[in-house]
């Protein structure tokens, strides 16, 4: 059995399990192409339960997780990460956005951890002036778990999600768990005991170009599907343009390369996080 040629190099990347499509968004028994570290590959949903996902003649690891379809290049080297919020019955779990980025994956979980940007870009919904101040918060590498956490965010938001009504004051916790993926977990508007989600799964097409997909986990009982899917997908047309416009489009793991702010302390870790990884795909590596 001859294995096609896979132009990623990068055995981190290689090993790791990468979202496709959404589940629902797949027609039964329809072959479908999409692209992944560079390469081509197919997918069949046959059921709910079962999907097929092959490169050239070779089939594919797959796991079904969070309402995506997810399948690794290579062999995994660990688990997909758990999000057990996604089981809590009273949750709204809605597959809210697939958007095609010009960026890597790097860029877009770090302009996910950026805080600094929501009263520019996200005008009036997550931010507004002159509100534009990034506390101190706390960031740390949890090393048993291999996964990045920064806690103690707090930031004012007119309209923190969907569902809410006047602006608060929005607790977040940003979860990495996954060198491209990232988990947000915010106040929620309509139960002060508990945290919405927000998880961003991105599928790295190549090295300089993504599909963004959306998870939105919420205690909600208010707002349609369509509500929560048009929320998101303003946040992300209003992201989409910064994204593509920010040089260099891979992330430069040189610590000098880019002059970070007291705002990126959450960039620096994760840059420092995927250094010691040796992740090579989507980033400019630190010279030696």
């Amino acid at each position: 059995m001859n294995h096609p040629h896979t132009l990623c190099s990068d055995p981190v990347a290689l090993g790791l399990w990468h979202p496709i499509a959404a589940l629902e968004d797949s027609a039964s028994g329809v072959r479908l192409t999409t692209r992944l570290l560079g390469e081509r590959i197919h997918y069949t949903k046959l059921d709910d339960q079962q999907v097929s996902v092959e490169h050239g003649d070779r089939s594919l690891p797959v796991t079904l997780a969070y309402g995506y379809i997810w399948t690794c290049m290579g062999t995994p080297t660990t688990p997909l990460f758990d999000l057990p919020e996604y089981a809590e019955s009273d949750r709204r779990n809605v597959c809210a956005a697939t958007v095609g980025v010009k960026t890597s994956a790097p860029r877009a979980v770090e302009n996910f951890l950026d805080m600094g940007h929501f009263p520019f870009v996200h005008t009036g919904i997550l931010g507004t002036e002159p509100h534009t101040e990034v506390r101190e918060y706390e960031v740390t590498l949890d090393e048993k778990r291999d996964e990045i956490l920064a806690t103690e965010c707090i930031f004012y938001q007119p309209q923190a999600a969907a569902g809410a009504t006047g602006g608060i004051m929005a607790d977040y916790i940003y979860r990495v768990p996954h060198p491209y993926c990232s988990v947000l977990y915010k106040s929620c508007p309509t139960d002060e005991s508990r945290l919405d989600v927000i998880a961003l799964f991105l599928q790295p097409v190549d090295e300089e170009t993504i599909r963004a997909h959306a998870l939105v986990s919420v205690i909600d009982a208010q707002s349609s599907d369509l509500d929560i899917r048009m929320f998101q997908q303003t946040i992300f047309g209003q992201d989409k343009p910064i994204l593509e416009n920010q040089l260099p489009k891979r992330l430069p793991l040189d610590p000098r390369a880019e002059t970070p702010i007291r705002a990126d302390k959450a960039a620096i870790v994760y840059r420092r996080w995927l250094r010691s990884k040796g992740l090579n795909y989507g980033v400019i590596p630190a010279a030696a």
